[in-house]
């Protein structure tokens, strides 16, 4: 933690924001950035039935003053935040925010992140009109940064999508500290969504679609948020109606190891229904650890997989994170090139099949999670919608840059 030579020169932003809720979090553990994740059960599809009444009549209400009058948005951890106006600049921890901003049309506003590294932003490539400042982003990383609050003093965002918890937990700042950053810059507004196995997240989850909401409510952008979440249910359902019967799908293990030459992977579980593993419970695969007692990466459990332990369990289909860099074919002729010269490697089925593939982005916001959805089904599917390497497009780009553009 830097030191805070700035506090009593920061402008304070108590006559812009009204805070009216509790801050608490969880334990005061060490921090970890790993990639981490865990299970989640078949048929997760995230739609309007998730999203309770009580949170849509909430956030309409609040969204019908926005602009105009002082609106408040509840989100756990913090409880309620009251805002004067809508936020012009924001601040996100996690690359699933920083997406979320972007589909609100919010990617001129967005300050720094907390980490550049682990934003991916390629899907915009692919969507005409849509991009961010990737720059600045880099330059204002708020974990390259050690996340000195002399960074969220310089930058002086209007909001900060952050996860108390998460800061408290993984980045050992205090009450005082979040209290002070609260105080002097700008309220917290965030929840850490992307997996559920860490003993301190003992508050309220929320699915992609009711972050994405919380966040249209914050913003003022409540239509686009119906729009693309009109995309996403329409696209999702299409999928799942051709998917073969549940006794024909494929067991999946997936897990993350950055190198170029595994030999151990740290394993995640389908199960705990955290956003990252959004497009493998969407598509009803089955979890190759299912049954298998072996617990999901998380801040408390760094256990590890060699070999040997995947032999047993030897998924039909494995999907290793920590490669998004890296082409298809790129994959292929390393990773997946390695394995099949490797004497135990090459004994596993999803090996000789060739059926290991890159497991996707650890956060995912709305845009991102359509693409990754996408290549997830060809990667499970191939035979009904397409090779993953094939130029086959199950989504229309020009509809979602539309939306993000603001033409409905």
């Amino acid at each position: 933690m830097g030191e805070d030579g700035c506090e009593d020169e920061a402008p304070t932003r108590r006559d812009y924001v009204r805070y009216t809720g509790a801050v608490f979090g969880g334990g005061l553990l060490a921090g970890c950035t790993a990639e981490n994740g865990s299970g989640t059960t078949p048929h997760s599809t995230e739609t309007a039935a998730q999203t309770t009444a009580t949170d849509i009549a909430t956030a309409t209400q609040a969204e019908t003053t926005a602009g105009n009058d002082a609106y408040t948005v509840e989100m756990a951890p913090v409880g309620e935040v009251t805002f004067e106006s809508v936020p012009e600049t924001w601040l996100p921890y996690g690359g699933d925010y920083a997406d979320i901003g972007v589909a609100l049309g919010q990617a001129d506003g967005m300050l720094g992140i907390g980490q550049a590294g682990e934003y991916h932003t390629d899907p915009y490539e692919e969507l005409p009109g849509v991009s961010v400042d990737e720059d600045e982003l880099a330059e204002h990383d708020l974990v390259e940064a050690d996340m000195s609050k002399e960074l969220f003093y310089e930058l002086g965002a209007d909001v900060h999508v952050v996860d108390t918890g998460m800061l408290r937990n993984w980045f050992d700042w205090s009450d005082g500290d979040v209290e002070e950053i609260r105080e002097n810059v700008a309220p917290f507004l965030g929840n850490t969504i992307f997996r559920r196995s860490d003993g301190w997240h003992d508050y309220r989850y929320y699915t992609l679609y009711q972050a994405f909401e919380k966040m249209a409510t914050l913003f003022g952008e409540r239509e686009r948020f119906e729009a693309l979440k009109s995309l996403h249910d329409e696209f999702v359902a299409d999928l799942q109606s051709q998917l073969p019967p549940a006794a024909e799908r494929p067991t999946v293990f997936l897990t993350f190891e950055g190198t170029d030459e595994p030999e151990t992977f740290s394993p995640y579980r389908l199960a705990d229904q955290g956003t990252s593993k959004k497009q493998w419970n969407d598509l009803g695969v089955s979890d190759a650890l299912a049954g298998t007692g072996i617990e999901n990466l998380s801040t408390e459990n760094r256990g590890e997989l060699d070999y040997e332990n995947l032999l047993t369990v030897d998924p039909d289909v494995l999907l290793i994170r920590g490669h998004e860099d890296k082409s298809v074919a790129e994959f292929r002729d390393t990773v997946l090139a390695y394995m099949e010269g490797h004497p135990v490697a090459s004994e596993l089925a999803a090996v000789q099949n060739r059926r290991v593939y890159r497991g996707g982005y650890l956060r995912q916001g709305p845009i991102q999670n359509l693409f990754l959805t996408e290549r997830a089904t060809q990667q499970l599917y191939p035979d009904t919608f397409g090779e993953v390497t094939s130029d086959e497009r199950l989504f229309d780009r020009q509809r979602v840059a539309d939306i993000v553009a603001g033409a409905f």
